[in-house]
């Protein structure tokens, strides 16, 4: 049976700090809607309403573009392990932009990382948890070390040029507001 919640309580912090990912929900108003899995070192719980999270490169950039046009989000964590459940946080979220006057105060909560390229600052309005019965149990090996190793490879201006190649659009054509 499906809880509702106003906010994040200690149990549920508790808990997303012991997910290894987290997958991120949104849509515009028309179009596709895009779901992706996140991981390494990328999100804060601020508070009870409040979760910051560090978007690093990826070969598209869906989520900041359907903000663009439609500002609510769906982040949500299951667990592999012994505890069933399933934690969705719905709520609204701001870019930040490295060119932003805050990203440097919001960027310091977390690990420096070349290819961050947004960081969602996310405001909760309802937290939701149901049981994770029908998920399996899986091992976690580890994080893989393809990210900071594509970006150890190229230059501050090739992971620029990726941008602008690859980020500046959704695949349905929306702007992503990045930065070139």
């Amino acid at each position: 049976m499906a809880k509702q919640f106003p906010e994040l309580t200690d149990d549920h912090v508790k808990f997303i700090e012991d997910q290894h990912m987290f997958f991120v929900g949104t849509a515009a108003d028309e179009g596709r809607v895009n779901v992706s899995p996140k991981g390494m070192d990328s999100l804060r719980v601020m508070g009870p309403n409040r979760i910051l999270w560090v978007n690093l490169s990826g070969s598209g950039n869906e989520t900041a573009g359907h903000l663009q046009r439609i500002n609510r989000m769906t982040l949500m964590w299951c667990s592999f392990t012994k505890r069933p459940l399933i934690m969705r946080c719905y709520g609204s979220a701001r870019t930040v932009h490295r060119d932003d006057a805050d990203w440097d105060a919001l960027a310091e909560g977390f690990p420096a990382h070349r290819s961050a390229r947004q960081i969602f600052d996310v405001t909760l309005d309802l937290v939701q948890t149901s049981c994770g019965y029908a998920v399996p149990f899986m091992d976690y090996a580890g994080e893989r070390p393809t990210m900071q190793q594509w970006a150890d490879a190229k230059s501050d201006d090739e992971i620029r040029a990726t941008w602008a190649r690859d980020n500046v659009e959704t695949i349905d054509g929306l702007p992503t507001g990045i930065p070139v």
